[in-house]
């Protein structure tokens, strides 16, 4: 297939078009690197299956010849983000999902939004099934990424319904891995830069807050799947292995040698306490479970990131 990837040069942009040019595809990656980066896609250049547009999909698309399908990944996605570029968050899961959509029904193409577990806001119900709705703060800092993905959905929806697209939406978990912005505010990158310089690790709140941590190249493969498959409605893609962010943070401690502990700040407002996806729908219908362990996929990261350092 030809492919569209928007937010190609980002971290998991990247990722999944090295995933689609192994598959025997031709990509177009699409990207305005407000967050992303031409490094992450370097190793591409010269590829002739690859092509690289910089352009903001919050303008109206035009792409030449007629794309198979659009992978509709560009979006901020980090906490530091939703502080520094705000608007630009909600234009992108607004207007760019708008336009992204219409480049898929006017070419014909099916399409993939890529979502986040972040629509089910500080959730009330766990671990987090595809039909519950979501606690979401519209007005807090965290609600311009929130509000952004959960129009996003609806739009995407009613595409289908309405026009007929050949819709999919991955509500995706958290993610790690190579190629993460070593300053972008995750929990992941935090802890793995404060432990190679030799710091402290910063937890907020007392760390009985929990993640589940699903390694980069698991997550591709549970997007390349619902691409493929024939299925609308949102379907969760993360690894269910619940752990406290405490318990992390000592294992990333454990794994780099750093001897400098962990110190305590208070939790910022709106972090959700609790985050684990139900799975059952990408176990049933795409046959889909994470396979990388997490001191496995850790390991990796951490060499990346010492690379960078």
């Amino acid at each position: 297939m030809r492919i569209l990837v928007t937010g190609g040069a980002g971290f998991v942009g990247s990722h999944l078009c090295d995933r689609l040019l192994a598959d025997g595809h031709d990509v177009l990656a699409m990207d305005n690197l407000i967050t992303g980066s031409t490094d992450n896609i370097a190793h591409l250049a010269g590829n002739r299956h690859f092509k690289f547009l910089y352009h903001d999909v919050t303008d109206y698309i035009y792409v030449p010849g007629h794309p198979d399908a659009v992978m509709h990944l560009a979006s901020p996605a980090s906490p530091i983000d939703f502080d520094r570029v705000p608007i630009q968050i909600l234009k992108v899961g607004s207007l760019g999902t708008h336009n992204a959509l219409g480049l898929a029904l006017a070419k014909g193409a099916r399409f993939l939004l890529a979502s986040t577990s972040e629509v089910y806001g500080d959730p009330l119900v766990h671990p987090q099934p595809e039909s519950y709705w979501g606690n979401v703060n519209p007005i807090g800092t965290r609600g311009v990424y929130d509000e952004a993905k959960r129009f996003a959905e609806a739009i995407t929806m009613a595409y289908h319904r309405i026009h007929g697209v050949d819709t999919r939406i991955i509500r995706i978990f958290n993610t790690y891995g190579p190629r993460m912005r070593l300053d972008d505010g995750r929990v992941v990158p935090n802890f793995i830069g404060q432990a190679l310089r030799g710091e402290p690790l910063t937890v907020y709140g007392d760390g009985s807050q929990t993640r589940s941590f699903c390694y980069v190249s698991d997550l591709v493969d549970g997007m390349v799947r619902l691409l493929l498959a024939d299925e609308h409605d949102p379907v969760n893609v993360g690894n269910p292995t619940e752990m406290s962010i405490l318990t992390f943070a000592q294992t990333i401690n454990k794994l780099t040698g750093n001897p400098a502990g962990i110190i305590f700040k208070p939790l910022p407002p709106d972090d959700p306490h609790v985050r684990q996806p139900d799975i059952t729908r990408a176990r049933t219908i795409l046959g889909w479970e994470p396979k990388v362990l997490l001191e496995d996929g850790l390991t990796q990261a951490i060499a990346y990131f010492q690379s960078k350092l």
